[in-house]
């Protein structure tokens, strides 16, 4: 059984948090969900799910964790302006253990300064972002990149939640070492003078 932190803030979105959640409990696997405040009631963007921190980020450490979850909506936005958060993503980063990264969640790999030489994938609003942190931006359902697992939307989370499962039960994923893949080239913005 592997520990599994979620860093959740408010306005998540809801079945990007709650999909992972509970696939993650039924693979045997402790969710142990990580927030700002203790006790703080916490409600996803649709209204459909209300949690509370189990724990609060100065109580816990990335070594204490076999993985980390970070849902999509507007949560990951209010999570990097936390310089602890973005040290916890940062300290997993550095023990080379997954990272699951879902819709607008790779705003914290920016944040965290560990997209740069990447492949990822977010949801299409944040491409630009990713792209100007250096990272490899394509279009696909998930992209495992090393110890980075990336998606883009809640339809992706079939193959979101088995990549994670995979590398937390089998080890993270080779590096995609390929200099450009073909689809983040013809995605690359103009270059502005």
């Amino acid at each position: 059984m592997a520990r599994i932190a979620f860093i959740v803030d408010k306005d998540f979105e809801d079945s990007e948090f709650r999909v992972p959640y509970d696939q993650v409990k039924q693979a045997g696997h402790e969710p142990v969900i990580i927030g700002l405040e203790a006790g703080k009631e916490l409600k996803g963007k649709k209204g459909k799910e209300t949690i509370r921190a189990d724990k609060v980020i100065q109580d816990v450490r990335a070594e204490d964790f076999a993985a980390l979850v970070i849902p999509g909506g507007y949560s990951p936005d209010h999570l990097r302006m936390d310089a602890r958060m973005v040290g916890f993503v940062r300290d997993f980063f550095n023990a080379d253990k997954p990272i699951a990264a879902i819709c607008h969640a790779p705003w914290m790999l920016v944040e965290a300064d560990i997209a740069d030489g990447r492949t990822v994938t977010s949801f299409p609003s944040i491409k630009t972002d990713l792209l100007n942190a250096g990272a490899r931006w394509v279009d696909r359902e998930v992209v495992e990149d090393g110890n980075l697992i990336t998606s883009r939307k809640p339809d992706d989370l079939k193959a979101f939640c088995a990549a994670l499962l995979r590398q937390v039960n089998q080890g993270i994923a080779p590096r995609l070492e390929s200099p450009r893949a073909p689809e983040a080239i013809a995605q690359l913005p103009p270059s502005v003078h």
